[in-house]
């Protein structure tokens, strides 16, 4: 995998090198995911191969719904 590196811009924006945007099939209005891992962003495109992935993940405790109300709660204390 070959490193490419972009700019934030004073909005916090940053361009995706267009090799990774065709390689990942990001296009206009694709929605990203972001999470962080050990001091790392992970950013993730939500197609509809990502979300078949998804699939069955959520079905051990806690349910879906819990686990919105518990992010959302978090997100408020930011």
């Amino acid at each position: 995998m070959d490193n490419e590196t972009s700019v934030v811009t004073t909005k916090g924006q940053l361009v995706i090198p267009v090799r990774l945007r065709r390689r990942l099939g990001i296009r206009k209005g694709t929605v990203v995911s972001l999470s962080e891992e050990g001091g790392r962003i992970i950013m993730q495109p939500v197609t509809p191969e990502y979300i078949r992935g998804l699939r069955g993940s959520l079905k051990k405790e806690p349910s879906a719904l819990e686990f919105l109300l518990t992010e959302r709660k978090r997100d408020r204390r930011l």
